[in-house]
C-alpha cells in the first residue's frame, strides 16, 4: 500500500521524522545490543577489486528516467490501494557506466536488481586514477602504492590520526569521504586553495557515552553534550544491520559551528621511507608526508606549507 510515502526523499512534500517508538526492523536487529557510532557527514565509498587490484568506488545510484519517475509518482500519490509498482529494469532507468555494480543490500528479481522504496538502485563505480568527475575521491588514493589516506582514532585515547592505510586492508569495507568539497565541508577541512579530503571507515568512531533509546534522551544528548555534536548515530547491529538516525529526523540543526570531530587533537603519521613510490608534489600524499609526526589541535587547523 502506501508504505512508500514516508521514504520519499527526492521530491519532498514529506519530511522524514522519527517516531517515539522503535521500528520493527530495529527491534528485530537487536538494536539494544548494537554498537552506536558517529554518523560522519560525507559521501559514501566502497573498496573492492577492479582490474585485479583493490580500488576505491564512488556511490552512484541508478535513477528512473522522466517517464518512469512520472509513473512512479502517480502510483505513490494515487488514492486507490494499488498492490505494487512494477519496474521495467531495462527501460525505466537512466544509463550508468558499464563498470557500475549494484550495492550488496539490493534485492534481485529474475537476475535483475530491484529499485528501493525511493525508486533508486544504489550502486558503485570505480574511481579511476585521473578521474575528473571523481577528482576528490581520487585525491585520497594512490593506486601505485595501493594506499588510501584514512582518518581514525589513534591508539592513544582522545587523539585522532591521519595515516596511509593499505587498500587491501580496506577490501569490502564502506567508508565516508569527507573534506573541503564534499557536502559543504561541515568539518572545515582545508581551503579552496588547498583542499583536504580523507576517508573515514564506517563505524570508526564508537560513541563512548551513548543516550538510551528513548527519544527524549537522544534529543538531550544531541543538544546537551560535546559528544552529541555529530550529524547522527548509526547503530551497528550484530547481524550486520545498520540503523541510522540523523539529527534532522528529530527536527535538530546540522551542520553545527562546532563539531565533536573538531574538538579532538589530530596527529599525522606518514613515514615516507615506508613507500618506494614517488608521490606527485601536488598530491595530498606528498603534502601529508611533509607533516609526518605533527600534531594539530583540531582537524580544521591542518594547513600545508606552500
Amino acid at each position: 500500500g502506501k508504505e512508500g510515502l514516508k521514504y520519499l526523499s527526492s521530491f519532498q512534500p514529506f519530511k522524514v521524522l522519527a517516531t517515539e517508538t522503535l521500528s520493527e526492523k530495529a527491534l528485530e536487529a537487536d538494536i539494544y545490543n548494537a554498537i552506536p557510532t558517529e554518523k560522519v557527514d560525507g559521501t559514501c565509498c566502497y573498496v573492492t577489486t577492479y582490474k585485479g587490484q583493490p580500488y576505491l568506488w564512488a556511490r552512484l545510484d541508478r535513477r528512473p528516467n522522466k517517464q518512469a519517475e512520472k509513473r512512479f509518482k502517480r502510483f505513490l500519490y494515487s488514492v486507490e490501494d494499488c498492490k505494487e509498482f512494477i519496474w521495467n529494469v531495462e527501460e525505466d532507468f537512466k544509463p550508468v557506466p558499464d563498470t557500475w555494480i549494484p550495492a550488496k543490500e539490493i534485492e534481485f528479481s529474475n537476475g535483475n536488481p530491484l529499485p528501493d522504496e525511493n525508486g533508486h538502485m544504489p550502486g558503485w563505480v570505480p574511481v579511476e586514477k585521473n578521474s575528473k568527475q571523481y577528482c576528490w575521491h581520487s585525491s585520497v588514493v594512490n593506486y601505485e602504492a595501493e594506499m588510501a589516506l584514512v582518518l581514525k582514532h589513534h591508539a592513544d585515547p582522545g587523539l585522532l590520526e591521519i595515516r596511509p592505510v593499505s587498500l587491501s586492508e580496506l577490501l569490502e569495507q564502506t567508508l565516508e569521504l569527507i573534506g573541503t568539497n564534499i557536502n559543504a565541508n561541515p568539518y572545515g577541512l582545508g581551503s579552496k586553495k588547498q583542499p583536504i579530503h580523507l576517508l573515514v571507515p564506517h563505524g570508526a568512531f564508537e560513541i563512548k557515552n551513548p543516550p538510551t533509546l528513548k527519544q527524549s534522551d537522544i534529543v538531550s544528548w544531541f543538544e546537551g553534550c560535546c559528544e552529541g555534536k555529530v550529524e547522527g548515530i548509526v547503530w551497528h547491529c550484530r547481524d550486520g544491520c545498520l540503523i541510522k538516525l540523523h539529527r534532522h529526523h528529530l527536527g535538530l540543526c546540522w551542520p553545527l559551528a562546532e563539531t565533536y570531530l573538531n574538538s579532538q587533537p589530530v596527529v599525522i603519521s606518514f613515514n615516507r621511507n615506508d613507500y618506494d613510490c614517488d608521490f606527485g608534489p601536488k598530491s595530498l600524499f606528498h603534502q601529508f608526508s611533509k607533516l609526518d609526526g605533527q600534531r594539530f589541535d583540531r582537524l580544521k587547523d591542518i594547513k600545508f606549507d606552500d
